[in-house]
């Protein structure tokens, strides 16, 4: 995942994604919503620490599994540390213009 503040890169970081048969959906986003303790509704109240909401129900959400990181292992939703999703939701809780894909 690569991050922009202000339109400047600032982050390149390792993430998880769709695993086959799930999509996540390539692009570049604008988050609208934060939630710092969400449960997945669709996947059996999974954990979804610092949520952070950019296409309907696709976030991107902490992880403890980071040995997973860099592979498609997900139902769809972009899987970060949880140190780095802390640091992303902060900065949209900052108010700090935000772009990633």
């Amino acid at each position: 995942m690569r991050v922009s503040v202000d339109g400047a890169q600032k982050y390149v970081w390792a993430v998880s994604t769709g695993k086959p048969g799930y999509r996540t959906p390539a692009g570049s986003f604008t988050p609208f919503r934060l939630e710092r303790s969400w449960y997945s509704r669709k996947y059996d109240n999974a954990p979804m620490p610092h949520s952070v909401f950019f296409l309907g129900g696709y976030a991107v959400h902490g992880t403890n599994a980071t040995g997973s990181l860099g592979r498609a292992v997900s139902h769809g939703c972009v899987r970060l540390t949880n140190w780095d999703v802390e640091e992303l939701a902060g900065l949209i809780e900052k108010g700090v213009p935000v772009e990633f894909r």
